[in-house]
């Protein structure tokens, strides 16, 4: 754009103050923040996943136990003591006993038990992935966020220095009398819708810096660095194909085999269990003949019977089957949001790629020659200020509704990685950038 004369001063101006600006913040936090180092403080000793995890280690090791058989007990007592006296001696039947019991459930109860607690660690360990995956996408909507409030509030300072110049030399015609008061209100009145909008642009700047702030602290107070150049995405039938690696459909997948593993111990409850019994028992004193008399051992073997199962066993497994059925569903659930999400998601993808052309390739020339049409003709007496004025402001909100564009085609971008779990740079670029398990400094 061919800028007049009196405004390019300004707009230099600024643009250094505004380069002053961002390289004292750099220097105070650190330099810019890329996207890919805000991906790896996020990822690194992530709350969320670090809790997920846990938990998975919590059920391996109870699935460990669930496997071992119950505590031995051991019992201690005096069997056939008299009750009228005679003391220990007395009575030959009189005994010390010691003793140990062992119960033992079924085989089936063991290992299914086991089963349910290793089905409860696989899930937490995909919900960790997807908790990962998740976490990605959040910080990169946040990074975006502020990439674009940063963005507008470098085309709105432009602006506004080109309609501060404009209201000065407006206000000096109206002074000699070569133009009206309107003119110079209308030009005043943008200048300060100017100011409005870069007041909100702050807001939205604050707030993005906020949900960023949660996820990788102070180093969300460092400036947006450039967009840097994403991979494309698969194709859409690769894409579908992968989906059933999905972390979520992966977790819903395990919750079925645990609800699997659940329903198999509830039938295992109508097995009987067994209970074995050793005591040994000690008796003092002789017999008539003067021989010691002899210690005692017992065996025996106690086995559970399940007979009256309708209130018990058969609620059991009817509950274990309801809660099979339900985790069935939700996986079904799981797997058609995840293919709705991306064919809605790929379909504007390409919209936006195609919107972001038409864009480049026409928009953002037309209004600008749009803009420096008006102002010719204004210079030339054969057009009137209000075009002026609005071929500028056409042209603020083309670049924009362009920046916007190219923000919003890099979230939808993040949003098929999420489903996909594809990396968005090469790893020769950014090695942990995009992964799951990255963590790294930035």
């Amino acid at each position: 754009m061919a800028l007049p004369h009196r405004i390019r001063p300004a707009i230099t101006a600024a643009a250094l103050a505004a380069a002053a600006l961002a390289a004292t913040t750099a220097a105070v936090h650190g330099g810019p923040l890329t996207l890919a180092a805000a991906e790896n403080v996020a990822l690194c000793a992530e709350p969320g996943a670090l809790a997920l995890g846990e938990e998975a280690a919590a059920f391996d090791a109870l699935a460990i136990a669930a496997g071992a058989l119950p505590d031995m007990q051991i019992r201690v007592g005096a069997a056939n003591l008299p009750l009228e006296g005679g003391g220990f001696r007395a009575e030959g039947m009189t005994q010390a006993q010691v003793g140990v019991r062992q119960t033992i459930p079924s085989t089936t109860s063991r290992v299914a038990a086991t089963r349910r607690e290793r089905t409860r660690a696989d899930e937490r360990r995909a919900q960790t992935r997807e908790r990962r995956r998740s976490v990605l996408l959040a910080v990169r909507d946040a990074w975006l966020d502020r990439f674009v409030a940063s963005g507008s509030r470098e085309l709105v300072v432009d602006s506004r220095a080109l309609f501060a110049d404009l209201v000065a030399t407006t206000r000096s015609l109206y002074t000699v009398g070569d133009k009206n008061q309107q003119d110079l209100l209308r030009a005043e009145l943008e200048r300060s819708h100017l100011e409005v909008r870069l007041i909100g642009i702050e807001q939205q700047a604050a707030e993005a810096g906020a949900a960023l702030r949660r996820w990788i602290g102070d180093d969300a107070e460092r400036p947006a660095a450039a967009l840097s150049v994403w991979r494309p995405p698969p194709s859409l039938e690769e894409m579908r194909a992968g989906l059933v690696d999905h972390p979520a459909l992966a977790a819903a997948a395990a919750a079925t085999a645990s609800a699997d593993a659940a329903l198999a111990l509830a039938r295992a409850r109508y097995r009987p269990n067994w209970t074995l019994d050793a005591a040994y028992g000690y008796r003092d004193g002789g017999l008539p003949d003067g021989s010691p008399r002899s210690d005692f051992l017992s065996v025996s073997a106690t086995v559970s019977v399940p007979m009256f199962t309708v209130n018990r066993q058969d609620r059991t497994v009817h509950a274990a089957q309801g809660r099979r059925r339900a985790a069935l569903a939700l996986h079904d659930d799981a797997r058609r949001r995840l293919h709705a999400d991306l064919l809605r998601e790929y379909a504007r993808w390409g919209d936006l790629g195609r919107r972001l052309a038409l864009y480049r390739d026409a928009v953002l020339a037309q209004s600008r020659a749009n803009a420096e049409a008006a102002l010719a003709a204004y210079r030339s007496e054969t057009g009137a200020f209000a075009d002026v004025m609005r071929g500028y402001i056409d042209d603020l909100e083309a670049r924009l509704a362009h920046l916007r564009l190219r923000v919003d085609r890099r979230r939808s971008h993040a949003r098929l990685a999420y489903l996909g779990g594809f990396a968005l740079v090469d790893a020769t670029d950014a090695p942990n950038a995009g992964r799951e398990g990255g963590c790294g400094s930035p």
